[in-house]
C-alpha cells in the first residue's frame, strides 16, 4: 500500500485543492484529518470550477471522502456547503461522504467569541477567519465539546450543556453579551441532526478496513505547517497541528500510514492575515505577485501578503513535518521578471540565522538574506515536462531543491488539473 499525505509547507493558500484533486483521481480513500471551514481549496476540473472549505477534496471525484476527528465541524456550513456542490451537479450521499462520530462541532456560541476576541484585541488582533475554529478547538481540549456522537443523545446532553455554559456564558458576560439561549441551541441540534447523523461513522473503522484492503488512502491537511499551533510563527497560527504527523492522530489510522509526505510549496510565498513575513514585498513586486497570482483567500477574500521565496522557513517545514517531497505550484507566476530573489537567512540584530526563532519579537525584526538569481522571460504557463520550461527556470527549481534539502516531487504550472510535471510519483513509493 502507498499512502500519501499532502500537507502546506508555507503559510498555508499553496495550492493545495489542485495537487490533492490530481492524486485523488488515483486514490480509494481522501481524508480530511484537521482545521476546520477556514481553509479553502480551489478545484479547476475542466470548464468548472470549485470553492470547498470544509469537504475534502475528492468528493468531487466520486472518491470516498472522510472528515476525521481532528477536525471541527460546523454542521451548517456543512449542509450548506453540501447543498452548493449539489447545485453543480456533485452527488455526496452517506455511500462517499463519512464524518467521524467523535468529531467535535462548532457550535453559533463559538463563532461569536472568536469575532468578540478579535474585535477587542484592536492591533493586536490575531487575524482569524472568525469562523469559531480556535473556540471549538479549546473546548475538545477542555473536555466540554458536544460532538457529533452526541447529536443522536440530546436528551443525555445536560451535563455536558452545564459545563459548556458555565464556561462560554462566563466569557459572554465579560463582553457584554447575553448567557448562552439553551433551549434555542437543543432546537437547532435537534434540527442539525438529521441532516449529520447520516453521515456519522466509526471512521477509524472504515480507514482500517481499507488498510486491510490495500486501498490507496490521501491524507489531506488544511492551512500550512508554518500555521501549526507548536511550529508556526506563534500566536499568529491556527488553532491545530497542521504537520504530517496529526493525520494519524486526526484520523484513527496508525503512524506508519502516513505514507509519503508531499509539501505544497508556491514559488513565492504568501501569507493571509497578521504575523511575521520576513520576505514581505509592500511593493511594485509584491502588487505584481498579487496580481498575477490571484491572491485572495478562497474562504475570506481577503487579500494575501506577497513576496519572495522563503527557503528558511521551507527548509524548517520539511524538516519538522518530515516531508519526502514537495510539489511546486504557481511557477509561472514568475515568468517575465528579470531578477528573482530568494532568502537563505535572517539577520537579526548582529547575528546571523539559518532558521527562524520562536519569539514573536525576534521573528519580527528578522531581516531577509537574499540570494539573487536571474528570471525568464519566456513563460512556463501550461507546462508538462522539464523540456517545456525555460532554462532559468529549471536552474531555479533546482536551486529551491538545493537550500530545503529536499527534492521536488511535482511542479504545477497553472490551476488546470493537467498541467502538472511529474518528478516523481507519490503513490508508487
Amino acid at each position: 500500500m502507498a499512502n500519501v499525505t499532502v500537507i502546506g509547507a508555507q503559510w498555508g493558500d499553496e495550492g493545495k485543492g489542485k495537487i490533492v484533486d490530481w492524486l485523488a483521481s488515483r486514490a480509494d480513500v481522501v481524508v480530511r484529518f484537521q482545521g476546520g471551514h477556514n481553509a479553502g481549496h480551489t478545484l479547476v476540473v475542466g470548464d468548472q470550477t470549485y470553492k470547498l472549505s470544509l469537504l475534502p477534496s475528492g468528493i468531487v471525484r466520486g472518491t470516498l471522502s472522510v472528515i476525521g476527528n481532528g477536525v471541527v465541524l460546523d454542521p451548517w456550513h456543512f449542509r450548506d456547503e453540501v447543498a452548493k456542490l449539489a447545485g453543480q451537479g456533485i452527488t455526496i450521499t452517506p455511500d462517499n461522504l463519512h464524518i467521524a462520530e467523535n468529531a467535535p462541532l462548532i457550535l453559533p456560541f463559538h463563532r461569536d467569541l472568536d469575532g468578540l476576541r478579535e474585535a477587542a484585541a484592536g492591533a493586536g488582533k490575531i487575524g482569524t477567519t472568525g469562523r469559531g475554529i480556535g473556540p471549538a478547538y479549546e473546548d475538545k481540549v477542555g473536555r466540554r465539546a458536544i460532538r457529533v456522537c452526541d447529536l443522536a443523545h440530546l436528551d443525555d446532553l445536560d451535563a455536558q450543556l452545564d459545563r459548556i455554559c458555565a464556561h462560554h456564558d462566563a466569557l459572554r458576560a465579560g463582553f457584554n453579551q447575553p448567557p448562552i439561549d439553551r433551549q434555542r441551541l437543543l432546537n437547532d441540534l435537534a434540527e442539525i441532526a438529521e441532516v449529520i447523523l447520516p453521515y456519522a461513522k466509526p471512521v477509524w473503522v472504515t480507514l482500517n478496513q481499507a488498510k486491510k484492503r490495500g486501498d490507496r488512502v490521501l491524507f489531506e491537511g488544511a492551512q500550512g505547517v508554518l500555521l501549526d499551533v507548536d511550529h508556526g510563527t506563534y500566536p499568529f497560527v491556527t488553532s491545530s497541528n497542521t504537520i504530517a504527523g496529526t493525520a494519524s492522530g486526526g484520523s484513527g489510522l496508525g503512524p506508519s500510514s502516513v505514507g509519503f509526505v508531499l509539501g505544497i510549496v508556491k514559488a513565492y510565498t504568501t501569507r493571509v492575515g497578521s504575523g511575521p513575513f520576513p520576505t514581505e514585498q509592500e511593493n511594485d513586486v509584491g502588487q505584481r505577485l498579487g496580481e498575477r497570482g490571484h491572491e485572495f483567500g478562497t474562504v475570506t477574500g481577503r487579500k494575501r501578503r506577497c513576496g519572495w521565496f522563503d527557503a528558511v522557513l521551507v527548509r524548517q517545514s520539511a524538516a519538522v513535518s518530515g516531508i519526502t517531497g514537495i510539489a511546486l505550484t504557481k511557477l509561472d507566476v514568475l515568468d517575465g521578471f528579470e531578477t528573482l530573489k530568494i532568502c537563505t537567512g535572517y539577520r537579526i540584530g548582529d547575528k546571523v540565522y539559518d532558521y527562524l526563532p520562536p519569539h514573536a519579537a525576534d521573528q519580527a525584526r528578522a531581516e531577509p538574506i537574499y540570494e539573487e538569481m536571474p528570471g525568464w522571460q519566456e513563460t512556463t504557463a501550461g507546462a508538462r515536462s522539464w523540456a517545456d520550461l525555460p532554462a532559468q527556470a529549471i536552474k531555479y527549481v533546482r536551486r529551491i531543491e538545493e537550500l530545503i534539502q529536499c527534492p521536488v516531487a511535482l511542479v504545477s504550472t497553472s490551476p488546470e488539473r493537467e498541467d502538472t510535471i511529474l518528478v516523481r510519483d507519490p503513490f508508487s513509493d
